[in-house]
């Protein structure tokens, strides 16, 4: 009996270890619960980051434990990435954001329009997007397909046209060891257009310390309208299309 309780004590820590190296070294779980990513991410999306894309900080591990600074067989974040990252200003909180800013780039948004080393970014608009308000009904939003230095392109929205109040900022000059990072939901989201100083809760550069990982696949997609305890409303509230999506 005793060894029968010791085998299923050893069985239960070896699991538990594997997959704390798993969620550390390879892939790790997560959900959105905002809509600053919209289109390309959608509240109540779930989705698997790399760790090992850019290599190892102290924030690829639970907790942020590891007593460890910098960063361990680093990779740098190439333009149009989309990175989960801790926010600068505590170190804990859990961001996502697409990368548009590479160290040594200058940043600005003009009118709307992002220019990458006094470049404008060509941006191409499309059918407009139905976005649901906190009111329930839908809107057509404006939308646009924003292509990259590097050729990557991507769907953005400005629900306020170009008169937001993030649709003008100051020139930013990302320094070394950093990287300027922006919602795809352009008028909703909190990002490097906004500094980290004293009294502004922003989030400014982001530092390659603070990288957690590359959002690389969507495996579950929920619209909220079913609760846990709901299970008769979970194939209405799935959203079939979205599983096992690659994230753009």
């Amino acid at each position: 009996m005793k060894s029968s309780l010791w085998e299923t004590i050893k069985t239960v820590i070896f699991a538990v270890f594997i997959a704390l190296v798993i969620r550390t070294a390879a892939y790790e779980p997560f959900n959105i619960p905002s809509g600053s990513m919209i289109p390309t991410l959608l509240i109540g999306d779930y989705l698997f980051v790399s760790k090992f894309s850019y290599g190892y900080s102290r924030h690829s591990f639970p907790l942020s434990a590891a007593p460890m600074s910098g960063r361990y067989f680093e990779s740098v974040p190439e333009r149009g990435d989309v990175v989960v990252f801790k926010l600068p200003s505590d170190n804990e909180t859990d961001y996502i954001k697409r990368i548009v800013g590479l160290p040594g780039d200058k940043i600005q948004v003009k009118r709307g329009r992002l220019f990458i080393n006094d470049k404008i970014v060509p941006r191409r608009k499309i059918a407009p997007f139905p976005m649901r308000l906190d009111s329930g009904r839908f809107a057509a939003v404006t939308r646009y397909v924003e292509t990259l230095p590097n050729g990557r392109h991507y769907e953005i929205l400005e629900k306020d046209g170009d008169t937001g109040p993030l649709d003008n900022t100051p020139i930013y000059r990302v320094p070394k060891g950093h990287y300027f990072a922006m919602g795809d939901n352009r008028d909703n989201s909190l990002d490097s257009r906004v500094p980290n100083q004293q009294g502004v809760n922003g989030v400014g550069f982001v530092p390659a310390e603070n990288l957690v990982g590359r959002a690389e696949v969507l495996f579950f997609s929920t619209d909220g309208s079913a609760g846990i305890f709901e299970p008769w409303g979970w194939y209405h509230a799935a959203r079939m299309k979205r599983f096992f999506q690659g994230i753009e």
